[in-house]
């Protein structure tokens, strides 16, 4: 009996660091562009833990997940295969530095200063965000907290 190829589960992670700003990394390899930090979830390991290993091994920062955002699974979100990435929300501390796949690392404070040149799905999560962060100041629910 064969089995059919199934999606690949990533995690991102929207990193707010104390001034409100968001981190994205320069992406070294293909498809090159501006993204979240993120990748895929190795066998064994929940997607908490791999949000928070994913943003330490691009960013060099450690994170707090604050709460999971939304999944996104479009099959074209992915140039190179079917994936499934969880989104996840984090504070954080200190400087971002660029390590790992990361060829750069940036500070954004708002939206309008996102670049143009987004990997992946990354904008639309990235509109997502926003228009939720709106949301939030107009007395609209945050996304779901993750408990302890």
């Amino acid at each position: 009996m064969t089995h059919p190829r199934n999606p690949i589960p990533t995690v991102d992670i929207i990193i707010e660091l104390e001034n409100g700003a968001i981190v994205l990394i320069e992406r070294a390899n293909p498809p090159y562009g501006w993204a979240l930090p993120g990748g895929y979830v190795d066998y064994g390991e929940s997607l908490e833990t791999a949000a928070v290993r994913e943003a330490k091994e691009e960013t060099s920062l450690d994170i707090e997940l604050i709460g999971q955002f939304h999944t996104y699974s479009d099959p074209r979100r992915d140039s190179r295969q079917h994936t499934i990435s969880t989104v996840f929300v984090a504070k954080a501390d200190g400087a971002p530095k660029a390590a790992s796949d990361a060829r750069a690392v940036g500070i954004f404070s708002s939206q309008d200063s996102l670049p143009t040149n987004l990997a992946f799905d990354h904008g639309k999560i990235l509109n997502d965000y926003f228009a939720e962060i709106r949301g939030r100041k107009e007395g609209h629910p945050p996304a779901k907290q993750i408990k302890s």
